[in-house]
């Protein structure tokens, strides 16, 4: 998924959602692909997977410089900086 396909899908309460671990996965063309998990305001939990461009524009976005930076960072404040 591109960083703007990322920002384009709005499911109901991704304002509260909030990072809550990050990881490196090897996706269905076994390139490396970025798998964030979102826990939302309900407490139901989420992913979204990025390709490696967005998952790199995603971590210069937040101001991480690892993946476990990205942990409690809220969603939309990281997307929207994109």
């Amino acid at each position: 998924m591109s960083a703007a396909a990322a920002l384009s899908c709005s499911p109901t309460g991704l304002d509260d959602a909030v990072v809550e671990a990050a990881e490196v996965v090897a996706g269905h063309d076994g390139a490396a692909e970025l798998m964030v998990r979102l826990r939302h305001g309900n407490g139901a939990s989420s992913f979204v997977t990025l390709d490696p461009a967005a998952g790199f524009d995603l971590l210069r976005a937040a101001g991480a410089d690892n993946l476990a930076a990205l942990a409690g960072r809220p969603w939309r404040q990281i997307i929207r900086d994109l």
